[in-house]
């Protein structure tokens, strides 16, 4: 199908999808734990000049049916797969924040015929025991107590404590989605994003395309050495950092953040 002809927002199956622009070779965005698809709207407006963009929402988010209680990290690459052949787009690029890097290396790894470059931002890898006793517990709260008790501590983690006059507004939009998502889609992706971090640990070695792993300075828990530790093990992976940024670099920082994105994926083109 040529991206002229793809709609322009839907749902395929139990994904909510949206497609922005005509360019040749499609981009996708993959949002991260407790987000939707809108998150990504500094990149869609960037990228959607050269690229067709196709934003969607993971499973148990936004307008996205719910997972399994059992669900794998697979099931999520198998949701992208899906929606790429409801739409009759043979390869992409690959982007993921956060859960989404996870999910997009996953699809990298199992569908390499697909992936034309991917793009790991905010990924987690081989955390610590401390970061990994604090991820369970988060996980473990979201089944015991009200959401709404995790956002507040959620938006200091990812904007600072106290937010940043400068940042108020997109700490207002992330609160927001957050307080939007589905509780029990959110807890069962939560879970799984906070057993995963070694998933890959054994097969990135194997990851044929070009990957970029970006992450933000002053982001602790998918810090700069792990994008470093990622990209080192991957044939065609490199790493880079945006200075002074956190975990939700795509909106505080999107000058930064689309500039790097439109370079590498523009890499090598004839």
């Amino acid at each position: 199908m040529r991206p002229e002809a793809l709609p322009c927002a839907g749902k395929a199956g139990a994904t909510a999808f949206s497609v922005d622009g005509t360019g040749e070779e499609a981009v996708v965005l993959i949002h991260g734990v407790g987000m939707a698809r809108r998150v990504w709207a500094p990149q869609i407006e960037a990228l959607a000049r050269r690229h067709t963009v196709l934003s969607y929402d993971m499973l148990g988010h936004g307008d996205s049916d719910l997972p399994a209680a059992d669900v794998t990290l697979a099931r999520y690459a198998d949701q992208l797969r899906e929606l790429l052949d409801a739409l009759g787009l043979a390869r992409a690029h690959v982007v993921g924040h956060s859960m989404g890097a996870l999910v997009a290396l996953e699809f990298a790894l199992n569908h390499p015929e697909r992936t034309r470059r991917v793009v790991a931002m905010n990924a987690v890898f081989q955390r610590s025991p401390e970061q990994r006793a604090a991820v369970m517990a988060r996980a473990q709260a979201l089944h015991d107590t009200d959401l709404s008790d995790s956002v507040g501590p959620t938006i200091e983690r990812w904007f600072g404590r106290p937010v940043p006059a400068a940042l108020a507004r997109p700490a207002a939009e992330v609160e927001a989605l957050l307080r939007g998502v589905q509780p029990l889609g959110y807890a069962r992706t939560y879970a799984l994003f906070a057993s995963s971090d070694s998933v890959h640990a054994e097969r990135l070695p194997r990851l044929e395309a070009p990957a970029l792993f970006l992450t933000a300075e002053f982001d602790a828990n998918s810090s700069p050495a792990m994008s470093e530790a990622m990209a080192r093990q991957v044939p065609q992976g490199t790493w880079q950092v945006i200075a002074g940024a956190r975990h939700m670099m795509g909106v505080t920082h999107p000058a930064e953040v689309n500039a790097r994105l439109e370079a590498f994926l523009c890499d090598g083109r004839q």
